[in-house]
């Protein structure tokens, strides 16, 4: 007997044409949450099966990362198993209560399956045990207490990537140059190093990655540390509720198939192309460059979805050239956009 046969269940096995038709072909509708915690999992694996066999019944599809610090997740769950899917989570010990963060705008394509993957961190970060204490983090801050402390003169730091802050950010905040979060860490605590007594705000998309931040700049002697209760994405939504001023403009970005949802009706950022106010971000149609940038409509019909002469080149030939194209074609771009008269 295949020692692996009882876990063939726990894989998606489905291909992308599949799975797009499948979620086509749906009848009802869907909501996109996202969820984290920092806790203790002695048996992450285990818990990535237990978890992946009762949200695969419940036909929930997304992205989770589990970790021995904890879970980050963001999925998609039938509007029919919500109350299903949420009494079997805070059944987890783990899990008990973990507060969930509702898409601001869902169309029910965020996610086109269900993938939960066991880490070494639920946010990559590169830090080691000693360089910080997730149980000593800063202070969380309504949307109320957020937009006071902003019209103090707090200082604000956007704890996301270029990518993400170019098309939506606070007003005035400090906007990190980096690609990822293991690279801005280092980069945060050198430019406040002159401020650490003075008050901090930290936000990102959904909280996680300020939790760690916040527990980072605490070691480092920030002594005022404070970050926006569950991000962009529930800020948003107090904004909503409690009728109170929206200081966020432009978009949010999220990372699922959508790839923003708007805040505000600014559009602060520029088609890489031609330079027009855009603010949608795609990836380059030629699967082998893959490049996430910004294109507005315009652009895209010119370049037939794609980041450039060569890609559309290789995109648009016929199957038996594109092997010969692809030895004579540079698609790796690097992870930014540059013009051909740009330099890095």
């Amino acid at each position: 007997m295949d020692p692996n046969s009882s876990k063939k269940h726990l894989i998606n096995r489905l291909s992308p044409e599949e799975l797009k038709e499948r979620l086509a072909n749906e009848t009802f509708k869907r909501t996109t949450v996202s969820f984290y915690r920092y806790v203790i999992i002695d048996d992450p694996a285990e818990m990535r099966d237990q978890l992946f066999s009762a949200w695969n019944k419940l036909q929930c599809y997304g992205r989770i990362y589990i970790a021995k610090e904890g879970i980050n997740a963001q999925m998609s769950v039938p509007d029919h198993f919500w109350q299903e899917f949420k009494e079997q989570l805070h059944a987890i010990p783990q899990f008990k209560d973990i507060p969930f963060k509702i898409a601001v705008e869902d169309d029910g394509q965020s996610f086109l399956k269900l993938q939960i993957k066991v880490r070494e961190q639920i946010v990559a970060d590169g830090l080691t045990p000693d360089e910080y204490d997730v149980t000593n983090v800063g202070k969380h801050l309504t949307a109320k207490e957020w937009n006071t402390a902003i019209e103090e003169g707090a200082i604000v730091v956007d704890m996301r990537n270029h990518y993400e802050s170019e098309i939506g950010r606070f007003e005035g905040a400090i906007l990190p140059d980096a690609e990822t979060f293991k690279e801005e860490l280092p980069e945060v605590v050198g430019k406040l190093q002159n401020n650490k007594d003075q008050k901090i705000l930290l936000y990102c998309t959904g909280g996680v990655r300020c939790e760690k931040t916040s527990a980072y700049l605490k070691h480092h002697g920030f002594s005022d540390v404070n970050q926006l209760l569950g991000g962009i994405i529930d800020y948003t939504r107090q904004v909503e509720t409690e009728q109170i001023e929206n200081k966020f403009i432009g978009k949010n970005f999220v990372f699922d198939n959508r790839l923003g949802e708007r805040i505000s009706d600014d559009v602060i950022s520029h088609c890489h192309q031609c330079g027009e106010p855009c603010d949608t971000h795609t990836n380059c149609a030629n699967k082998r460059c893959n490049l996430l940038f910004i294109q507005c409509e315009s652009c895209k019909t010119k370049y037939d979805g794609c980041c450039g002469d060569d890609c559309q080149t290789y995109f648009l030939a016929p199957q038996d050239e594109k092997e010969a194209l692809g030895q004579r074609l540079v698609f790796k771009r690097g992870k930014r956009f540059h013009r051909p008269n740009q330099t890095a």
